[in-house]
C-alpha cells in the first residue's frame, strides 16, 4: 500500500524557497530532508503535519497546491518465485487434459480406411441407411397424396363444386404432411417404420 508521495516541482520550491517560512523549523528541515532524498518521497505523515502546519500559520497555501504535479509513489510488489514442485505439477495436469480432450476428439476416427477403399460392410451399411431414407421419402409422397386422393374423392358428397373440394383436399393433405413431417422430426428418418408394433 502506498505510504509516500514523490515530490514534484511546486513542492520543491516552496520547500527550497521562503513560502513556508512560517512553519515550524524543525518541519521546514524535516521537509527540507525528504525532498532532498534518493527519490524525493515525502511521508504521509509528514504530509499530514505539514497540512496542519498550514492551517496553524494560517498561510494563503493549500496542501493541494503544493501537491501539483507530484505522484503517490507505489511500492513495487515483491513476486514470489513459483515452486517448481508445483509448476511440475501442474505441466502434468495441463498435459493430461490436452491430452484427454485430444482422445475424446479422435474417439471415432480410425486410420484403417485411409488406405484401402472400403470394404463391403461398410458398402452394406451405406445402402441400409440410404434405403431407409427411401422408404420414408416414398411413405411420406405415398401418404400425402393418398389423403389428397381420399379427401377430393370423399368431399364430392359434401361439395358440389369442384373449387371447393380441391381447396379441402389440399388443407387435409397438408395436415396429413406436417404431422408426417413431426413424426420424422422427432424420432429421425427411417427409424419410425421401423419402431411401430408388429400387427
Amino acid at each position: 500500500m502506498a505510504d509516500a508521495v514523490r515530490a514534484g516541482p511546486r513542492l520543491r520550491r516552496a520547500v527550497e524557497g521562503e513560502e513556508l517560512a512560517g512553519l515550524p523549523a524543525a518541519l521546514r528541515d524535516e521537509l527540507r530532508d525528504a525532498v532532498g532524498s534518493e527519490g524525493a518521497l515525502v511521508p504521509f505523515s509528514l504530509l499530514r503535519r505539514l497540512h496542519g502546519g498550514l492551517r496553524e500559520a494560517g498561510s494563503p497555501l493549500f496542501l493541494y497546491q503544493l501537491l501539483e504535479g507530484s505522484e503517490i509513489a507505489v511500492p513495487e510488489v515483491p513476486v514470489q518465485p513459483r515452486n517448481p514442485e508445483l509448476v511440475a505439477r501442474l505441466e502434468r495436469i495441463k498435459a493430461r487434459l490436452a491430452n484427454e480432450e485430444y482422445r475424446r476428439m479422435t474417439r471415432n476416427v480410425t486410420g484403417q480406411d485411409m488406405n484401402r477403399g472400403g470394404t463391403l460392410a461398410d458398402f452394406g451399411r451405406q445402402i441400409r441407411s440410404v434405403k431407409a431414407v427411401v422408404i420414408t421419402v416414398f411413405n411420406f409422397i405415398v401418404t400425402v397424396v393418398a389423403a389428397f386422393a381420399c379427401t377430393y374423392l370423399g368431399s364430392r358428397y359434401v361439395f358440389v363444386e369442384t373449387a371447393a373440394r380441391v381447396l379441402s383436399a389440399v388443407i387435409v393433405a397438408s395436415v396429413v404432411g406436417l404431422a408426417e413431417l413431426y413424426v420424422m422430426a422427432h424420432l429421425g428418418v427411417g427409424v419410425w417404420w421401423t419402431s411401430l408394433p408388429a400387427p
